[in-house]
């Protein structure tokens, strides 16, 4: 028995299977990319002001496309541009909302009630219970109607609204929705209740 070597035939069986790795490849990327591009995102943690919920080089998914529906919620963590670089990304958590009068005093938020004029002291049970006393207490501050007063869980090293100011929301990209890695830390978050 001989064996022949048919070159053509060969080269047709490899057109055929290149032509259907290019196709599924293709398809992928027209099912990935728009996932990607408006659903979900990538994001690595750096630094330490979010300690100790979230640590410098964890990986988190971002969802992209809730804040198109619904607006933001107090207790949410979320993933903006710096509105002084917008280059760069932040992640803090949202603590006032939209047109709510907000001050601090020795570590704790208080919210103002306008229908009573009293101050409410802002439940954040995400916060170790670690003394959490920061130096920048403030004056009342009054958000506009599309400002966030956004602040990191580890108050004492983090850069946020105290230092920036109000939180536009056409800065915020979107809301941590899952924590990847490490797997050992790995978690779907939920809006906090108050």
């Amino acid at each position: 028995m001989i064996f022949t070597y048919d070159f053509k035939a060969r080269l047709r069986l490899w057109g055929i299977s290149l032509l259907e790795i290019v196709k599924v490849g293709l398809l992928a990327l027209a099912i990935v990319l728009p996932i990607r591009l408006f659903i979900v995102c990538p994001f690595y943690v750096k630094g330490a002001s979010m300690e100790p919920n979230f640590y410098d080089k964890e990986y988190l998914l971002i969802d992209e496309i809730s804040y198109r529906f619904q607006a933001p919620q107090r207790g949410e963590v979320v993933v903006f541009r710096y509105p002084q670089d917008p280059r760069e990304y932040f992640i803090k958590r949202i603590i006032g909302l939209p047109g709510e009068t907000l001050k601090m005093d020795q570590g704790d938020v208080y919210l103002l009630d306008k229908s009573t004029n009293e101050w409410t002291k802002i439940t954040e049970t995400y916060l170790p219970s670690t003394d959490q006393t920061f130096a920048l207490d403030s004056n009342e501050l009054t958000l506009g109607p599309d400002e966030f007063f956004v602040l990191g869980d580890n108050r004492a090293h983090s850069r946020d609204s105290r230092f920036f100011g109000p939180l536009n929301r056409r800065y915020i990209v979107g809301r941590v929705m899952l924590r990847g890695l490490p797997i050992s830390r790995a978690q779907i978050f939920k809006t906090p209740s108050y």
